[in-house]
């Protein structure tokens, strides 16, 4: 009986170190398995951002490359006809020839807003994944609404564009914001493939959309007026929202371009910028 009972008192002694065991074990697993999930984690993550920088500098580069092909273009070079009565602007011909969904040259001094703009009318969004050369790209390019008509045109061109943390693409737009800004870069330059043009500023504003709360304004839906009452609504609902008084506006006849790029103070924000066509 004694030896039962000695026997007895060596397992209960031996049955905490035994629990504790695996409690360590189980512990030393959980740290394990916490430390691969984390590592995994930093993997992906570190990839991800090595891949968002080789973008960007491969648009980046292909971007100064585009450029310097609109800034070394031979302007005495005779060009191509556009239409009946028009003809290519040598600055954009050989652009066009690579891609023939170009449209038009945006460009906003001070600011890295001196690309191409696309229209792609049959896949309406293609250019917001899309680069210049139509490679998949988080970039996007910036594209004008497929509605609009660069041609006639619209009586509004909406010209959209991504806000990228690299302040690239329409990053600049939100310099906007600032009414120092506004005084020392009142115009825009928008060239179509057969005219240059500069537009000037009438209202800088911020808004929601995909919504239907009173603080949304769809000025995506405004293209063209039928009336003149139309159009001086659109342009009322812009002076209204409009971070600052440029003392500026337009009347019916006027042409406009509405830029556009994500604001991210709100779900869906918006960024928009109006500007109307100055008479050359």
């Amino acid at each position: 009986s004694c030896l039962v009972g000695s026997e007895m008192c060596i397992r209960d002694r031996l049955l905490p170190y035994s629990l504790l065991r695996k409690e360590t074990l189980m512990k030393n697993k959980i740290y394990i398995a916490l430390i691969c999930a984390f590592s995994i984690l930093l993997a992906v993550s570190s990839c991800f951002l090595i891949k968002h920088y080789i973008d960007s500098e491969k648009q980046a580069e292909m971007y100064d490359s585009l450029i310097e092909t609109v800034e070394k273009t031979d302007t005495k070079k005779d060009t191509m006809t556009y239409s009946q009565d028009k003809s290519f602007l040598s600055d954009y011909q050989a652009l066009y020839l690579q891609n023939n969904d170009m449209v038009g040259w945006i460009k906003i001094e001070d600011t890295k807003i001196n690309y191409p703009v696309m229209q792609s009318k049959d896949n309406p969004n293609f250019y917001l994944k899309h680069g210049f050369d139509k490679a998949y790209t988080d970039y996007g390019c910036p594209y004008i609404q497929e509605n609009c008509d660069v041609d006639i045109p619209s009586d509004n061109l909406i010209i959209y564009g991504h806000n990228m943390k690299d302040s690239s693409m329409f990053s600049g737009l939100m310099k906007y914001t600032d009414k120092l800004f506004w005084e020392s870069h009142k115009t825009i330059r928008f060239d179509t493939l057969t005219e240059k043009c500069n537009y000037e500023v009438i209202a800088v504003f911020k808004t929601v959309v995909y919504t239907d709360s009173p603080e949304s304004f769809k000025y995506y839906q405004f293209i063209n007026a039928d009336t003149g009452d139309e159009f001086n609504a659109y342009i009322t609902k812009c002076k209204e929202l409009a971070l600052y008084d440029t003392g500026v506006t337009a009347e019916y006849g006027d042409k406009l371009i509405t830029l556009s790029t994500c604001e991210y103070s709100r779900n869906n924000g918006r960024m928009v910028v109006v500007a109307k066509k100055i008479a050359e």
